[in-house]
């Protein structure tokens, strides 16, 4: 979800603290890249989605989406940036994300972080598999969808 599409209260407040490092991460294009913004939730002991709310009372959008879902110039999603077509894909990976996305095909963000992990592949790579094999991917951990 775009930002300019999400429905945000009319006076937000933001969190003073991470305002401040927010401002020192922005990039030359003001926009802040999700590994950033997951290293600050981290940094600073909130949750991720915590930094998102504050990303949109700021208007501050992310960059480099970390499964390749948005945020890379010139190019409709990540996956292409990285090549993940040619990357190869090791034996079970599909199916571990087909089985977490279930019945209905829904894969969490979080739980295509775990598998990558588990598989020692890139989150980017294990985004796009998961998007080549039909799961609709959903809970960004940021909130940007």
């Amino acid at each position: 979800m775009a930002l300019k599409d999400k429905m945000i209260p009319p006076d937000p407040k933001p969190d003073e603290v991470l305002s401040a490092e927010i401002d020192r991460l922005k990039e030359a294009d003001g926009t802040v890249s999700c590994a950033a913004t997951i290293r600050l939730a981290e940094k600073t002991g909130v949750k991720p989605e915590e930094v998102g709310r504050t990303l949109d009372a700021l208007a501050v959008h992310l960059s480099l989406c970390q499964i390749g879902i948005f945020g890379y110039p010139g190019h409709a999603k990540g996956w292409a940036a990285a090549g993940a077509a040619l990357q190869l894909v090791p034996d079970g990976l599909i199916e571990a994300l087909e089985d977490a996305g279930g019945v209905e095909k829904r894969i969490t963000c979080s739980e295509i972080w775990k598998i990558a992990a588990k598989f020692r592949v890139s989150r980017i790579l294990a985004g796009y598999v998961a998007d080549q094999a039909g799961l609709k991917i959903k809970g960004c951990q940021l909130g940007a969808f």
